[in-house]
């Protein structure tokens, strides 16, 4: 029975392989045909069938709660797996994948079920590297097999193969998978009398064909997914961008373009023809290149192949050989291809154009006919119904409900990513005003394989954002990102069903010990519970429990904060202000006012409080409607590394307050400030004028009135008008003048009235 097994390894996305395959079975005319894929996808064999134009991908997933698990096993013309597929069925042969599903724990943490073993085997393959004197494995297995003479390519892979998997240790993963492989192999070799051909990963064929040899020839069942794991999966396109070793994909071959044209026309045809495009490429990016460095190309890449022992050029061939000719900077760093991985920030131009020429632009399509997820019906008729479908500018009037109808749907294309929705201005925060929102739209190859995959978050637009949400949620820590999030899902529509959500934002609040953090949070739930009729928060009761937790929080760690003088934090001083906001705008959920403006006096008279905060308290009880003698709270911060910091949280939570006085604080700062001398005064100059900045010009025209009327009077206006010298330039004159003075007296060279 083993005798009519034949393993053919191979490497995932190679065309010689994919060649070898297509040969083997013209050859064998095998009964069965089995291909390292996911079983649990047997049963839906017939959509691959369809008439689909490549690259597409069987996407899986497994879902727990929140949690996504997704899985593709990408395919493109010069798939081994896919000429497996299509060449075995037409040889009339039975055709079954036989691997583990994506969704088993032998491929926790995998993404792409074709990622090669070769990270595991990197002895073998550096030694190998270094014998042939190239720089990596693909630039190795260009070397050994897809530019090399096809004669004697299977005992040649064998060897390879066995090499590599003698010196590598196979883990877990690998035994789980190859143990289920080869009960495979066992049942069909047992229910067929023909050959029967295995098509793997190179790196499992060894062991396949040792396990095949001996054991139960039983068909295995289909694992079961753990409990309360939901499962599924589905055909998605696929493109050359998503394939590329240089954009990150763990498996297979870099510059998949490249190797479409070695498919379907050979090396020489494939070289001749990226060249075409990567000058095209240079010359629409006004890069010059010339005939004559066209011509000192191609002699470079043929002297480069001869050198290496090619018959004929292959693609690092081809890519040196460019390099060297349209290249004449130094490089930063290493040529891409001489190593694996993504393109870096500051990789050379003429470089990034060669390797997207190589890259290539090829997108797949699914046929018509290919069963989709409810979410891709239920995105592409609500677009349609919206008027969302289309290209270009759009402006939306939240006031109407049409518009904002079609703002929500736009809102949950972007919670997914949906390539082509992007939005351009709007609503930033609960508190903001406009109602006015302006989106691009841009029709994009890339949204159908967005919404399929997106299809395990949910059946419509609106579940499917609420999982996003719901995901960030369970996984955020910042506070501030989770109020964010809480206004996403009222721009969503999605504000009544946002429980778990609001649940995370008070337990963040509860553990946070930064009230800057808190402040944020406090303004954007409270604007949402207050008055945001637009979205549908308006008084929402989960909108009232934050509220009551911010509120709680902030007077607590206001009130056991010390620290020393330093500069004023906004961020705590937005607390503040947020705390005013909740107790005058939302009573029956924080503290009474009186106990509030208690606390704020407390803290306003603590010598252990910081400058900015101890002024926002005392704004803060101020602005409460407690009486507050903000003079004599002055002269209390009347130190120089003090006084601007405290005015500055005093402003932040009181402003309206000081303007409303005729006199009082204002009257108070300025005798204070004239009693500084001019040390003093250079000192507290910086902090007074970030505390005074908070004013809008009108109001700081108020006070300058206020001041020159106090002082006997005259035109403030004007005077402020003539004043072209800087506040700063006029301070580093005073302090030039203080040393010139100090100078002359070391000297006594100072001069008075009786000299």
């Amino acid at each position: 029975m083993i005798a009519r097994l034949h393993v053919q390894g191979v490497r995932h996305h190679s065309p010689a392989c994919a060649r070898l395959v297509a040969e083997r079975i013209e050859e064998l005319r095998p009964a069965a045909v089995l291909i390292e894929g996911p079983a649990d996808f047997n049963e839906r064999l017939g959509e691959l069938a369809l008439e689909h134009e490549l690259p597409v991908a069987i996407y899986s997933y497994a879902s727990t709660d929140l949690a996504v698990r997704r899985t593709w096993a990408p395919m493109c013309d010069y798939s081994p797996e896919w000429v497996a597929l299509t060449e075995g069925r037409r040889a009339g042969a039975t055709v079954r994948f036989i691997d583990l599903p994506a969704w088993h724990g032998a491929f926790e943490g995998v993404e792409n079920r074709y990622s090669d073993a070769e990270r595991r085997y990197t002895e073998a393959t550096d030694r190998l590297c270094a014998a042939f004197a190239v720089d990596n494995v693909d630039a190795l297995w260009d070397h050994l097999v897809e530019v090399a003479d096809a004669a004697g390519l299977a005992e040649r892979l064998d060897h390879y193969f066995d090499l590599v998997r003698g010196e590598a240790d196979a883990d877990g993963t690998d035994t789980a998978r190859e143990a289920y492989m080869a009960q495979w192999i066992r049942a069909t070799l047992a229910e067929v009398d023909g050959p029967v051909l295995v098509v793997c990963g190179g790196f499992h064929a060894p062991a396949l064909r040792r396990l095949a040899e001996d054991g139960d020839t039983a068909f295995p069942a289909l694992p079961e997914p753990p409990e309360g794991t939901e499962t599924g999966g589905y055909l998605v396109p696929y493109s050359f961008k998503r394939l590329d070793a240089f954009a990150g994909y763990q498996s297979g071959m870099p510059s998949p373009e490249y190797y479409q044209r070695l498919w379907e026309a050979g090396p020489e045809a494939a070289a001749a023809t990226l060249v075409q495009r990567i000058t095209a490429r240079l010359r629409r990016r006004g890069l010059h290149v010339s005939t004559s460095d066209l011509i000192g190309a191609r002699s470079l890449t043929e002297g480069l192949a001869r050198l290496r022992g090619h018959a004929r050029p292959g693609r690092t061939d081809l890519l040196d050989g460019l390099a060297s000719a349209l290249i004449s900077d130094d490089l930063e760093q290493p040529l891409p291809w001489t190593r694996r991985g993504s393109l870096t920030a500051g990789t050379h131009p003429v470089v990034v154009e060669m390797t997207a020429a190589l890259t290539g632009e090829r997108v797949g399509s699914l046929h018509p006919d290919t069963p989709r997820p409810p979410l891709v019906d239920d995105a592409e008729a609500e677009m349609a119904r919206l008027g969302l479908d289309g290209d270009g500018p759009l402006r939306l009037d939240l006031a109407k409900p049409k518009d904002l109808e079609r703002s929500r749907v736009l809102h949950c294309a972007r919670l997914l990513r949906l390539p082509g929705v992007r939005r351009d201005s709007g609503p930033t925060a609960g508190a903001d005003v406009t109602a006015e929102e302006h989106w691009t739209l841009t029709a994009s190859a890339d949204r159908l394989p967005v919404l399929i995959e997106s299809g395990a978050l949910g059946a419509t637009l609106g579940d499917a954002a609420q999982t996003v949400l719901e995901q960030r949620a369970d996984t955020e820590a910042a506070l501030d990102a989770l109020a964010a999030l809480l206004f996403d899902a009222a721009l969503c529509g999605r504000a009544h069903l946002t429980d778990r959500l609001g649940a995370s934002v008070e337990s963040a609040v509860d553990d946070s010990g930064d009230l800057g953090e808190v402040g944020p949070a406090l303004s954007t739930v409270l604007a949402l519970w207050r008055h945001d009729h637009l979205f549908g928060t308006a008084g929402s009761d989960l909108y009232a429990a934050v509220v009551t937790a911010c509120a709680n929080r902030i007077l607590w760690l206001a009130e056991g904060l010390h620290a020393g003088p330093g500069p004023a934090e906004q961020g705590r001083l937005h607390a503040m202000r947020a705390l005013r906001d909740a107790v005058r705008h939302a009573p029956s959920l924080t503290p009474p006012a009186s106990s509030v403006a208690a606390a704020a006096q407390r803290i306003a008279v603590d010598g252990q409080a910081p400058p900015d905060l101890r002024g926002a308290a005392l704004g803060l009880a101020w602005a409460l409607g407690a009486p507050a003698d903000a003079a004599e709270a002055a002269a209390g911060a009347a130190d120089p590394d003090r006084l601007g910091d405290w005015l500055s949280g005093l402003f932040a939570v009181a402003r309206e307050e000081v303007i409303a006085e005729e006199e009082g604080v204002i009257t108070a700062v300025d005798e204070l400030v004239a009693d500084l001398n001019d040390d003093e005064f250079l000192v507290a100059l910086p902090a007074l004028r970030q505390a005074f900045a908070m004013f809008p010009p009108r109001e700081r025209g108020l006070i300058a009135e206020r001041l020159v009327a106090a002082r006997g009077g005259g035109d403030a206006r004007e005077i402020t008008r003539k004043l072209a010298v800087s506040p700063v330039a006029m301070a580093a004159a005073m302090a030039l003048e203080a040393r010139v003075e100090a100078a002359l007296a070391r000297e006594d060279l100072v001069f008075g009235e009786e000299s």
